[in-house]
């Protein structure tokens, strides 16, 4: 009984997550974000102000709806325990697409706040820090996989890498006009990447 309980308090709680989001998004497509309140968020969502704060710190987290990103267990378990290949990089891409064709709170609603931040330069600096919480997270992923001699420097490397891809690719996904997936320029970027590393590095020549 307590399961079911739990489980039913956490569909709500999603509920009510989803329901602040497209609140959100629909006052700030209508009004221009500027004009959005919280106040009128919470009325167009149905709940109180105080209600709003237990899942946001503020409007613009609420346009992001980002409290929720982090990696599937499942795949980040398997690129941890060094999958699915062996191959850094390559699960890499695995672990990003993942992430990036399940994200927590469906495409539709990624796509929505991803264009809102791109007319909001301010939205754009406040993703990066939401993603930056997440950083212990990604970290002890890569430990796991690269072993506990893994320095820090190579772990915040890597780690980087790994917000790097996703943020490259939502990024070539919005210069192709939005068409099609966006796990689908994924394979591109991380070719790009691949391409640009096995490029032999010029030594510096020193200035006289």
């Amino acid at each position: 009984m307590q399961e079911v309980d739990e489980s039913l308090r956490a569909r709500k709680k999603r509920a009510r997550l989803e329901a602040l989001v497209d609140a959100t998004h629909r006052l700030a497509a209508a009004h221009g974000l500027e004009h959005v309140t919280v106040e009128a968020i919470s009325a167009e969502a149905g709940c109180s102000v105080r209600t709003f704060f237990n899942y946001f710190e503020s409007k613009d987290d609420a346009v992001l709806g980002m409290t929720q990103w982090s990696f599937d267990s499942e795949a980040g378990e398997i690129f941890a325990s060094g999958g699915p290949t062996g191959d850094l990089l390559a699960d890499m891409q695995a672990l990003v697409g993942v992430v990036l064709d399940h994200p927590p709170l469906g495409k539709e609603r990624m796509a929505r706040a991803f264009d809102l931040a791109k007319g909001h330069p301010d939205l754009l600096v406040r993703a990066y820090s939401l993603i930056q919480q997440h950083h212990e997270e990604t970290a002890e992923l890569v430990r796991r996989r690269l072993g506990a001699d893994c320095d820090e420097a190579t772990t915040h490397l890597v780690g980087g890498l790994l917000m790097s891809l996703a943020h490259s690719t939502f990024v070539r996904w919005d210069s192709s006009g939005q068409h099609g997936e966006v796990q689908e320029y994924l394979p591109s970027v991380v070719s790009d990447l691949a391409g640009i590393l096995s490029t032999p590095v010029r030594p510096l020549t020193p200035r006289s």
